[in-house]
């Protein structure tokens, strides 16, 4: 990242400054073209790993946390950053401790760009960064902050920004000590608001950068905060989420310092997680991912194109959601006839035929399609199928039919 935002910052500059008119056309399109494929790259690697990667927890809760702590990739340059971002700020803390995480996400130059805090400047307030740490990053809505907490945390967060130069600012004398650059990520002393200000009835002194860690110190260990992630880790991953589990989440949060993995325990051992297992329909990322590993276990794809479109077509694209507050987690926002129709689509084509996934060019390969009425299906899987669901299926035509039914059953729809 720190040597690809640079780059192609350089290369956006020096296409603008072509007078040819068609040169700098073209410019300007191997530009677009080069921020497209590392968008897809960053893709492609997401979904392979959600496919192959013996570590599944960690790659579900890297889904999680990215979306909890959302950023759009296609706005300004963030393209440059997002690989970076979800593997060394999200993926890394996906099983630790939130603190860790949050300060990682939250002091990302991804995150950064999104949320405008590169405008944010003594003077100059910008409040949306701000906002936004308070609202959907720790407490929560309704929690209790006031609007006179985002102001004064947006006083805090004055001079942290983004710098792709090589060079640090010219600054006077006495503040060079306070400059910090941690890769593209910087702090600014002379854009910096070093009065006292008072977030949550704390007073945090004027210092430099290490008031805004001071300030997510104490956001990380606030009763509603833990409240608020071990709802939305509940909601995740069950069709409801029972108040009595989420009391025993967020005690257990609170009590192990914001241990990720401790609170998830909690989750997986509960009664209530095991009642649910089988009723929360599946988003899209979990349909289409479960699908093809289903279909094609043990022949790891060549090209994820396809896969990413079948996303697409579902309205969950990586990396494409333009709101901060992350897609919905609840089945209701994925199990309208809209959305069904869609996932049925989906069902179809990977039942029906490869659709290109083993063909690294993207160029249409021979049509094919799995075998899921295979021995695995007859010694684990049928046992559990409805009558209904069971009545269908012997009713297929086609081998593709067959296929296209079972990965349309309200068996394989929930998870």
């Amino acid at each position: 990242m720190e040597q690809i935002a640079p780059s192609m910052d350089a290369q956006s500059r020096a296409a603008v400054k072509i007078e040819e008119p068609t040169a700098r056309l073209a410019a300007q399109q191997a530009y677009g073209k080069g921020m497209q494929d590392l968008k897809q790259q960053a893709t492609a690697r997401s979904l392979l790993r959600d496919l192959y990667s013996p570590n599944q927890l960690q790659e579900q809760m890297t889904w999680f946390w990215f979306n909890h702590f959302n950023v759009q990739a296609d706005k300004r340059d963030i393209r440059t950053m997002v690989a970076d971002y979800e593997d060394k700020a999200i993926r890394a803390n996906a099983l630790g401790k939130f603190r860790d995480l949050l300060k990682a996400a939250d002091l990302h130059p991804a995150m950064l760009r999104y949320l405008d805090n590169d405008q944010n400047a003594v003077g100059h307030i910008n409040e949306n960064y701000a906002r936004e740490v308070l609202e959907l990053h720790t407490m929560g809505v309704g929690s209790g902050y006031t609007q006179k907490d985002v102001e004064e945390m947006a006083r805090v967060l004055t001079g942290v920004g983004v710098s792709l130069s090589p060079d640090a600012p010219k600054l006077k004398p006495e503040q060079q000590a306070l400059y910090v650059r941690r890769g593209l990520m910087e702090f600014n002393p002379a854009r910096h608001d070093f009065g006292e200000k008072m977030v949550l009835g704390r007073k945090i002194a004027g210092a430099g950068l290490s008031e805004f860690e001071e300030t997510l110190d104490i956001l990380s260990s606030q009763p509603a905060t833990a409240k608020h992630v071990s709802t939305k880790l509940a909601v995740y991953f069950m069709d409801e989420a029972p108040p009595k589990l989420i009391d025993r989440m967020t005690a257990t949060f609170l009590r192990s310092d914001g241990d990720i993995a401790d609170v998830l325990e909690v989750l997986f051992k509960s009664t209530e997680f095991k009642a649910s297992l089988g009723k929360k329909v599946k988003d899209p990322i979990h349909y289409a991912v479960s699908a093809v590993r289903l279909a094609y276990d043990g022949r790891p794809i060549a090209n994820s194109a396809p896969l990413q479109g079948w996303i697409n077509r579902m309205g969950q694209s990586l990396y494409g959601r333009d709101t901060p507050d992350g897609y919905p987690l609840e089945d209701t926002a994925w199990s309208g006839p809209g959305q069904l129709t869609a996932m049925f689509e989906v069902a179809r084509l990977v039942g029906s035929s490869s659709a290109g996934l083993f063909k690294p060019d993207g160029a249409e390969d021979q049509p094919a399609f799995p075998q899921l009425q295979n021995s695995l299906f007859y010694s684990s899987t049928q046992a559990r199928l409805s009558v209904q669901t069971r009545t269908a299926l012997i009713q297929a035509r086609t081998p593709a039919e067959w296929n296209t039914l079972f990965l349309s059953s309200p068996e394989f729809l929930h998870r």
